[in-house]
C-alpha cells in the first residue's frame, strides 16, 4: 500500500479510505464531538497520508496504527486551537484546556484499543463493563473456564491501562497540525 501510495496511485488511497475512513472519523469525532470539524479532520488525515507516504515506516507498527496515530495528533490539535481560540475569549486558563484535552485524548485512545482488541479480549470486556458480569458469569456467557475468562479480562484492561499512559508521556507522532 505505501509504495503504491508513493507511486501516486490514487486508488491506493481510495482503498486506504474505504478501509480506515469509518475509524480516522469515529476517533476524531471521539476527540472533538463535532460532525464537521471530524469530517474536516478526516480530510486531512487522508490528504498528510497522500502526500507524505514515506512518513510511514512498518517497523513502528500497522498502517492503521499509524492512521489511528495521525488521526488522535491531528484532532488533538484542532482541539487546542478550538479551545484556546474559546478560553481567549471566556478568560479560560490553560490548565483547563490542558485538561480537556488529556481527557479527550485518553477517551479516544481507549476507543481506539477496545476497537483493535481481538474479539474475545473485546467481548469478555464488554461483558463484565456493559453487562456488569463477574468473571464466573463472563466466562458461562462465553463458553470458556473460568480461568480463560479471568486471563482475557486482566490482558484486556492491561491494554486499556495502555490509554492514559500514552497520552500522559506524550508520545504521538508528527502528522498534520503538528510541528517537526
Amino acid at each position: 500500500m505505501q509504495q503504491r501510495l508513493a507511486r501516486g496511485e490514487a486508488a491506493a488511497l481510495g482503498e486506504l479510505y474505504d478501509r480506515f475512513a469509518s475509524l480516522v472519523h469515529s476517533q476524531a469525532h471521539r476527540v472533538l464531538d463535532d460532525d464537521a470539524a471530524a469530517d474536516q479532520v478526516t480530510r486531512e488525515v487522508f490528504g498528510y497520508v497522500w502526500e507524505n507516504p514515506d512518513a510511514y515506516d512498518p517497523k513502528q507498527g500497522s498502517m492503521r496504527s499509524w492512521v489511528a496515530r495521525l488521526t488522535h495528533s491531528q484532532a488533538v490539535h484542532r482541539l487546542r486551537e478550538h479551545e484556546r481560540a474559546a478560553a481567549a475569549e471566556s478568560g479560560g486558563s490553560a490548565e483547563d484546556l490542558e485538561q480537556k484535552v488529556r481527557r479527550a485524548s485518553v477517551a479516544a485512545r481507549a476507543d481506539y484499543i477496545v476497537t483493535s482488541m481481538p474479539a474475545p479480549l473485546r467481548a469478555a470486556l464488554e461483558l463484565a463493563y456493559f453487562q456488569r458480569r463477574d468473571y464466573r458469569q463472563t466466562a458461562a456467557d462465553l463458553g470458556v473456564t473460568e480461568d480463560e475468562a479471568r486471563r482475557r479480562l486482566r490482558l484486556g484492561l492491561q491494554l486499556l491501562a495502555t490509554a492514559n499512559t500514552r497520552v500522559r508521556d506524550g508520545s504521538s507522532p508528527p502528522g498534520p497540525g503538528r510541528r517537526r
